[in-house]
């Protein structure tokens, strides 16, 4: 199925002609303000159908948001830089946008695509968030504004009443795609993400390919495939300071409500250093399905498999597989935490289901499996088979699981295979 999956994604069709930001009045000496130009060259190549807006070698100082358009591959050359200005006001006004699973209007993410199609980021070279960044500071001042979004998602508010601009504190992504059809991100490097990194969001159709994503603030997943669909991810290299790639679709009842599932996912030959590895929710009530985690290194930090929920959001997580990993050192192997408390009061246990784990070389782990599923919605259906845990300290931490299987699973230089049920 896999082979089936990366054969039906489409690649963007982009015009092969260039326009070169310096031909529209960009200097590229790291202070001087780039941005007139590179929205001057995007908007004359979307005029003509099309095309690729090259930064060359230099640094291009952009004090605000790069907005997309179809048909554009923004091209980072080797040896150019993109670095964002470091004040939040210049990314006003709000836009469209999800934020942890819950839509808003809110600060523009560094670079933003709403709906497009054909559209691309590419080049050896580098995009800097900017360590100085004002956004870098709102971790500690965010918890008033993310609740009360929580809240209106959670209750339905209207989505054009959910304004968090000036006065909150919100940190956007730093490349977000929102409504998009063919998407290719390629080659790049980036750093000093204000929150998640790579953000693919309602995309259909999308490659993420030979990126080096070495950001270490806090929640900087290395991708977030959000309510996405035929997405391959591969060949690439993740140093963050959250989850190396993780698939979500949706918060609650805002996610419920849009019902738009991440499905037909493959995530292949990266070499991943987060402090998770691979992750699936917590925002996962739009449904998640069909994902293939397949030929990744993992390398240390908490949790290398680490798949989420809690009672308020609902949703059904199925026919995942993970295989052929090589994973190092982590505190604990796979970890299932799904009956998180609801924050909201809501009783929509999440429902995780076959799920297999299956010729997997594990050097080390404090735990191999820890697993809490909710009492009216356990955890079925998880087969690992073919696993050698080369060292744990301790085997399992189990909670409402039911069919759970293990087949030729090694653990310390022991075998354990057989089905277990355990409330």
């Amino acid at each position: 199925m896999i082979q089936r999956i990366v054969d039906k994604i489409e690649t963007p069709a982009i015009p092969r002609r260039d326009y070169v930001v310096t031909d529209f009045g960009a200097v590229g000496d790291g202070s001087t303000d780039a941005r007139p130009a590179i929205m001057a060259a995007i908007k004359r190549a979307s005029h003509d159908g099309g095309g690729r807006v090259v930064l060359p070698a230099g640094r291009w100082f952009s004090k605000g948001p790069i907005h997309l358009a179809s048909r554009i591959d923004l091209h980072v050359a080797e040896g150019a830089t993109l670095l964002f200005s470091p004040a939040a006001k210049d990314y006003l006004p709000v836009v469209h946008t999800r934020w942890e699973g819950t839509e808003l209007f809110g600060y523009s993410p560094l670079i933003y695509a709403n709906d497009v199609h054909d559209v691309a980021i590419t080049g050896k070279g580098v995009i800097d968030g900017n360590e100085q960044h004002e956004f870098h500071s709102w971790t500690g001042k965010q918890q008033n504004d993310q609740l009360r979004l929580r809240q209106m998602g959670f209750t339905g508010v209207p989505v054009q009443q959910r304004i968090f601009g000036a006065g909150t504190y919100l940190r956007p992504s730093a490349i977000q795609f929102f409504h998009a059809t063919r998407v290719l991100l390629e080659d790049y490097t980036i750093h000093n993400s204000p929150f998640w990194i790579n953000h693919l969001v309602y995309t259909d159709d999308a490659i993420v390919r030979n990126l080096v994503v070495d950001s270490h603030r806090a929640n900087n997943d290395g991708v977030d495939v959000d309510s996405s669909t035929y997405v391959l991810i591969e060949k690439n290299t993740f140093r963050t300071g959250d989850d190396s790639v993780v698939v979500k679709s949706g918060r609650d009842l805002d996610g419920r409500t849009i019902g738009r599932p991440s499905e037909y996912v493959v995530v292949r030959n990266n070499d991943m250093g987060g402090e998770d590895g691979i992750a699936l929710g917590s925002e996962m009530s739009g449904d998640i399905r069909y994902v293939f985690f397949t030929d990744n290194v993992l390398r240390t930090g908490a949790s290398a498999i680490r798949f989420k929920g809690n009672l308020d959001r609902g949703g059904t997580v199925e026919h995942i597989r993970v295989r052929n990993m090589t994973v190092e050192s982590f505190d604990t192997f796979i970890w299932f935490q799904l009956n998180y408390p609801g924050e909201l009061g809501g009783n929509f246990p999440p429902v995780y289901r076959d799920i297999v784990f299956s010729d997997i070389t594990v050097e080390a782990a404090g735990q191999v499996l820890e697993a809490h599923g909710p009492q009216a919605a356990p955890l079925r259906d998880v087969l690992l088979k073919d696993i050698v845990v080369k060292k744990a300290d301790k085997p399992f931490v189990l909670e409402n699981v039911e069919r759970l299987r293990f087949d030729n699973l090694m653990i310390n230089g022991d075998r354990v295979d057989g089905n277990l049920d355990w409330k």
